[in-house]
């Protein structure tokens, strides 16, 4: 069995369905659909598996003629797609007559020498059967006719595929550590991304909002596998759209609740701004590892120590609601501090993994409360009488029961978290908890108040983050 995934290159021109294809394949909404042309600006990548079988599918954004230096970053993206790739399907248009567009990119893959599909999409719309003929003067075989709304002729290019590449699996890695660069658009995520790659995977321009889908990959940092997804940036208030935007700011909250940890980044020449601070707060929200980048280091003339020093307390003023949040000043350009990031990184990975034992928390509880009891109302004042830490949550969770616990004041919640990380430490990670009336039946290790985390914290996460837009 082969330990090499294949791997699977979606082409074609703009808007012909290749990102429609590449989630129905993957029965997720992985990709942006939209009918505008030209939405898939990135190579974005997934596996996929059919029959057993494990492979990558890659959908590239839409072929075009390269009319400024943006456009031929993304032709040069396609080409190395395509160089890479083990497998090529060409997509073309069932109810569009075969245009220049169409030839120029089975053109190129077939001179990849590599097996080349074509994939004869949306056969739905065409007016005749005996239309798509046509297709068969493009040189390919196999041809394989196909509708993805209706799902027809997925099977059949999956049967068809799997006969072409070997066989080959990939388990999940449950030691491997997500990371997601998230910011305002043009603040250089995409940048990070590639220095932290050590290739050309995402497309960098001066253009704000390159970046519009979770784009991947997956490296090696001393024996540790990070896998690492630059997003689109989330815009100011009234700047999102509907449609693409829209989806760019969904498919962040989802890189943030896919993440262990989130790198936070900040641009120099526009320190911490309102809308970095509403991420720093849906990052804290979601109980994710947290890392504060200021990017484009590079970019400030005269700089020395003294200019970081001054510039770190005002950073860290204005994100004082993560205080356990470690702050680096870089620059992708230079490669100042970048390696440092991966070291950062997975000691926060595995802070986050740390265990306090029952007994340990209930000393220190009572040590915490002696040293400053909780206020509250007459006849109605919190007392906490033990605490537990949650078995089966990847953030580091408490609970701690007791009576009137409702009264417990916002402040006193703070002063706990902030003795606990004294005490435990907890460097570079959310910390969550919770305070539960003792008479309220509850399993150990799960939330009562949270019945379904999965579920319902990307909800509040996401409506809370909509609103605010």
């Amino acid at each position: 069995m082969s330990k090499k995934l294949p791997i699977v290159a979606i082409v074609g021109r703009a808007n012909v369905g290749k990102s429609s294809l590449f989630n129905a394949i993957l029965q997720r909404r992985e990709a942006i659909v939209a009918r505008e042309a030209g939405t898939t600006r990135d190579s974005i990548t997934a596996k996929a598996s059919w029959r057993g079988q494990d492979f990558w599918l890659v959908d590239t954004a839409g072929m075009k003629d390269a009319t400024d230096d943006f456009e031929f970053t993304i032709q040069e993206q396609i080409l190395q797609a395509a160089d890479s790739a083990d497998v090529i399907w060409v997509v073309v248009e069932a109810d569009v007559l075969i245009t220049e567009e169409d030839r120029r990119v089975a053109t190129l893959a077939l001179k990849s020498r590599k097996p080349v599909f074509l994939v004869v999409n949306k056969v739905d719309k065409a007016r005749r059967e005996h239309d798509l003929d046509a297709f068969q003067r493009l040189g390919i075989k196999p041809i394989i006719h196909t509708a993805t709304t209706q799902h027809r002729g997925i099977g059949e290019l999956l049967d068809t595929l799997i006969e072409q590449i070997p066989n080959a699996t990939l388990p999940d890695n449950p030691d491997r550590i997500s990371v997601a660069l998230l910011g305002r658009p043009n603040v250089g995520k995409s940048a990070l991304f590639n220095a932290l790659a050590q290739k050309q995977q995402a497309i960098v321009a001066d253009r704000a909002g390159t970046t519009r889908d979770i784009n991947r990959t997956s490296v090696r940092y001393t024996g540790q596998e990070i896998e690492l997804m630059d997003t689109a940036g989330i815009r100011r208030a009234g700047k999102i759209g509907q449609g693409i935007e829209h989806f760019s700011v969904v498919r962040t909250l989802s890189a943030i609740e896919q993440a262990d940890v989130c790198l936070l980044l900040i641009d120099v020449n526009e320190l911490a701004t309102g809308l970095d601070q509403k991420i720093a707060g849906l990052i804290k929200e979601a109980g994710k590892g947290l890392v504060l980048i200021v990017s484009k280091w590079d970019s400030v003339e005269g700089k020395d120590a003294f200019t970081r020093d001054a510039l770190a307390p005002q950073v860290g003023t204005a994100f004082d609601f993560v205080p356990w949040a470690p702050l680096i000043f870089t620059s992708s350009v230079t490669g100042q501090n970048v390696t440092k990031i991966f070291d950062l990184v997975m000691q926060i990975a595995e802070t986050r993994k740390t265990r306090v034992t029952t007994r340990q928390l209930n000393n220190w509880l009572g040590q915490v409360i002696i040293k400053h009891p909780p206020a509250g109302l007459k006849n109605r004042a919190p007392k906490l009488n033990y605490m537990v830490q949650e078995d089966d949550n990847p953030t580091p969770a408490f609970k701690i029961f007791g009576s009137h616990t409702k009264f417990v004041h916002w402040s006193y919640r703070r002063y706990l978290e902030r003795e606990l990380r004294q005490a435990f430490g907890f460097e570079g990670t959310s910390v969550e908890i919770w305070f539960i009336e003792k008479h309220v039946a509850h399993k150990h290790g799960n939330s009562p108040t949270r019945p379904d985390r999965s579920d319902v914290q990307r909800d509040i996460i996401r409506k809370k983050t909509l609103r605010k837009q």
